[in-house]
């Protein structure tokens, strides 16, 4: 008998970089949405807030049934590219072409505008879970080596950060030069330039990636595969303070916009480059995550995950709080405070899927079967939903402060905006960082987990000679 061990050779920067470009491609289109979605629907295309909110809300039930059964699809497909690599290739049209449609803005009734509202964000939703479960499945079986996929998703974060960084520093730009004056069409032909980017970069994922786990052929059914991952406390865990910690980030950038336009009071005018104060804002604030991202391993170096992810989230919620004492006029204090706090997120989100790929490994240490799919479902279901109820809470407390779109706002209509700009990012985060300390897998259990199922795998993959 020979025993072929899996590939445990570190990965190429090539790779890391190719895989890293999948989530560039992704926030194209959720940076996109996370900053600027809610105000397109109050501000440009004139739907109330209250209406966005519910719309938020509601098309989540959706989710909550495609995005598991998008992993149990993956983890069940068997291709000569692997399970997970062939959506890239596959969905990568269908997605770019449902965000189009998402800002496609046609002149309807109220009633006809949050129909269309609803079927094309539900449709968007679906294309990202059918794109973006395999993608992030696909880091639970890039390497059999933990700290090698924690470094794919470092590279993964940092290009994320980028992407929201070309979003936020160049979204209002082109809106006012390709629409003349007009938002709607501003908008309308924005998101084609990301579309296209959108997919070219997905396909270049594809290209340069490689599935080097290979599952055996999955034969547990779907109530087997959903009971196991029940029973990992550790990824219930996760899962919730996923969906807490992208409603902080996504309730706070979403109000930016209304913040910066009423509180603050920013024009048009240029203040660096092509940038006013609000596109330089959201910008810096993407470069603190950039450095968030990049830094996390550095940190690793002195506590374990659980550790960091806590006191990211308490440190987070506590610059949030700080803001809030700020006066609107103080601009660059404001800029202080908020690019230090996308700076912990930039921490927070590189651990966060780094430690929904050791869920993946402990359910299939504990099962026999691997089911990252089913497993990193859940990371997309959080960003989604807390994409969504990050949106929704805003929208909610615009309507109960009386916000009326475009005109000048009532000192409580005002109160309410940097209630929600502040103090409600800095509730998530803070209830994010204290849900961590019930996480159970501890260095230590990682490096057991990595250590038995290398055996395993190689046993398993022993051939005759």
């Amino acid at each position: 008998m020979r025993s072929e061990k899996p590939d445990t050779a570190p990965l190429s920067i090539g790779e890391k970089v190719g895989y890293g470009l999948g989530d560039m491609a992704s926030n194209f289109y959720m940076g996109f949405f996370g900053i600027f979605l809610l105000y397109y629907y109050t501000d440009v295309w004139g739907i109330s807030p209250a209406a966005v909110g519910v719309m938020f809300l509601v098309t989540k039930i959706i989710d909550a049934f495609s995005d598991p059964a998008m992993g149990l699809l993956a983890d069940r497909t068997e291709s000569r590219w692997g399970k997970y690599r062939p959506y890239l290739l596959w969905v990568a049209v269908p997605y770019a072409a449902l965000g189009y449609l998402l800002f496609l803005g046609p002149d309807l009734s109220q009633s006809g505008k949050l129909i269309f509202a609803y079927v094309s964000y539900s449709l968007v939703m679906l294309g990202y879970t059918a794109i973006n479960v395999p993608y992030s499945a696909l880091l639970a079986v890039i390497s059999p080596v933990a700290i090698e996929r924690t470094k794919a998703t470092q590279f993964r974060f940092v290009f994320a950060s980028l992407g929201t960084l070309v979003v936020s520093a160049t979204t209002k730009p082109l809106v006012e030069l390709l629409g003349g004056g007009n938002e709607v069409l501003g908008f309308r032909l924005t998101i084609i330039l990301f579309a296209i980017l959108t997919v070219i970069l997905f396909w270049t994922t594809f290209a340069t990636t490689k599935e080097r786990i290979k599952p055996e052929k999955h034969s547990s059914s779907a109530a087997d595969d959903m009971a196991v991952l029940l029973k990992n406390i550790s990824w219930i865990v996760l899962a919730l303070s996923g969906i807490l910690v992208v409603i902080g980030l996504i309730s706070r950038v979403s109000s930016a916009a209304f913040y910066m336009k009423y509180n603050v009071a920013d024009g048009s005018e240029k203040i660096l480059w092509w940038m006013d104060r609000t596109s330089l804002l959201i910008t810096l604030g993407f470069v603190g995550q950039l450095f968030g991202a990049l830094l996390t391993p550095t940190f690793l170096r002195v506590f374990d995950k659980r550790q960091l992810m806590i006191f990211a989230n308490i440190l987070n919620a506590a610059l949030l709080i700080g803001c809030y004492f700020v006066p609107p006029e103080n601009y660059w204090v404001t800029v202080f405070f908020h690019s230090a706090s996308i700076f912990c997120f930039g921490i927070i989100i590189t651990l966060l899927f780094a430690m929904y790929t050791d869920c993946a490994e402990y359910g299939e240490w504990k099962s026999g079967k691997n089911s990252a799919g089913l497993t990193v479902s859940a990371s997309m279901f959080s960003l989604k939903a807390g994409s969504a109820i990050g949106s929704a809470v805003p929208a909610f407390i615009l309507a109960a402060f009386g916000f009326i779109a475009n005109q000048t706002q009532t000192p409580e209509s005002l109160q309410g905006i940097r209630i929600m700009f502040n103090f409600v990012p800095a509730i998530f985060f803070f209830i994010a960082g204290v849900l961590m300390v019930f996480y159970k897998l501890n260095g230590a259990t990682v490096k057991r987990m990595e250590r038995e199922l290398l055996a395993r795998r190689s046993d398993t993959s022993s051939t005759s000679i």
